[in-house]
Parts: structure tokens; C-alpha cells; sequence
């Protein structure tokens, strides 16, 4: 059976994955691009995430790689494709939204957001489509698999979405960054989660950036 993985997903020392405030000027709130500075320096990041030019080749890019490989769909929470809760229809203008990353998104699969008000799917360029779901965990991941044909599907945040889904024991690989700063406030991953790892086995690797990779992979 297809692995269900979740990659370069930051969190804080004090256990956020977002700040407080988000908004469409500030899709991590206050926390600004602070928690992804490492990703952001990385060749791939620069490249295959971002389109730009240049970065570091060292164990950041490494990791960030690893995103891409064998992924066949995507879940993501409605907080990740945007800032807007609610009806779609509430929102004016916003109805028309279309996500953070353009006319293009980097994902180039299905991609199910989750989402207590379902909307018609949304084709971009690239292969990318949105399909947006109202389901449980173990629902959305059925239909992910159907439409990845076998390939693995990537749990893409944000954080409440993979705290459900490692609270159902759905997640195989959970590849956590471990970035030196302090939030304060916004949305925590670990809350609800005592105990998680007497199921996987960890790994940590320190990068000179000042990150620490940490990798959770299922025993058995």
C-alpha cells in the first residue's frame, strides 16, 4: 500500500507550525517567513519550489528533495490553500480565490483540501487540481489514494491537519524541522499528542543553518 509522508513541515521550539494573525499579506501570521528561512536558502526551495535561481546544496536541500519523489496526491487543511473560513459564497470576491502559489502550484497532482463547505474543483496549470472535500481523515485519505494510483500521498499541513491525521495513526513518515526560534502564539502541533513517539522511530540530523531535520518513521 501507498506511505502516507509529510515533509519540511517547521515548527517552533515551543511547538507552533503558524503565528497568530494570519491574513492574505501573512499566510503564517506573525511569525512571517521566519519558521521556512531554511527552506527558502535551499537550491530546490529557490528552484523547484519558488522558480528563482541559486541557493545551498548542502543537508537542507537534501531534505527539502525529499518532498517531491513518489508523491501522487496531496491533503491539505482550508488554512493552507488560504485564509478564508466560512461559506465560499460569503466572500465576495474571495470566492474566486485560487490559493498562495499562482497560476502554476508546485504540487502538479490531486490535491484535497479539506473543508466544511465543499466547492467545485479547481483545475490549474501544471496538473495541479483542487478538489475541496468535506471528510474525516480516514476519507480524505481514501480518495487521495484512489486518484494517486499507487504512489504515496503527502499530508501538506497545516498543522491541525496533521495533528488529526497522526491522532487517526494515519502518517508513515513525518519528516519535522526543528527551527531555533520562539512564537509564543498561534497553532501547535503536538497538543493531544502525548506518547506519539513509542510509535515511530526518530532520527535527528543538525544542519549548520541552525535547524534540526527530525524524522518519525512508523516501527514496523
Amino acid at each position: 500500500m501507498s506511505r502516507v509522508r509529510v515533509h519540511n513541515f517547521s515548527i517552533s521550539l515551543d511547538g507552533f507550525a503558524t503565528g497568530e494573525g494570519l491574513g492574505l499579506d501573512a499566510p503564517f501570521g506573525h511569525a512571517g517567513g521566519r519558521l521556512h528561512e531554511w527552506m527558502f536558502a535551499t537550491r530546490t526551495g529557490n528552484e523547484d519550489l519558488f522558480g528563482r535561481q541559486g541557493g545551498t546544496t548542502g543537508v537542507d536541500d537534501a531534505f527539502t528533495a525529499q518532498w517531491f519523489p513518489r508523491i501522487g496526491a496531496e491533503i491539505m487543511g482550508r488554512g493552507k490553500f488560504g485564509p478564508q473560513t466560512g461559506p465560499w459564497t460569503d466572500l465576495g470576491t474571495d470566492a474566486e480565490w485560487r490559493g498562495w502559489w499562482g497560476e502554476n502550484p508546485p504540487f502538479h497532482t490531486p490535491v484535497f483540501v479539506l473543508t466544511h463547505h465543499p466547492r467545485p474543483s479547481l483545475e490549474m496549470e501544471g496538473g495541479t487540481v483542487f478538489h475541496f472535500v468535506d471528510a474525516s481523515p480516514e476519507r480524505a485519505l481514501e480518495l487521495a489514494r484512489e486518484a494517486a494510483g499507487g504512489l504515496d500521498v503527502r499530508i501538506g499541513g497545516g498543522p491541525t491537519t496533521v495533528r488529526e491525521f497522526l491522532a487517526a495513526g494515519l502518517i508513515d513518515h513525518l519528516h519535522l524541522v526543528l527551527v531555533p526560534i520562539v512564537l509564543g502564539r498561534g497553532t501547535r502541533l503536538w497538543d493531544g499528542l502525548e506518547g506519539l513517539e513509542a510509535d515511530y522511530a526518530v532520527e535527528a540530523v543538525s544542519s549548520p543553518s541552525g535547524v534540526t531535520h527530525l524524522t518519525l518513521t512508523r516501527r514496523g
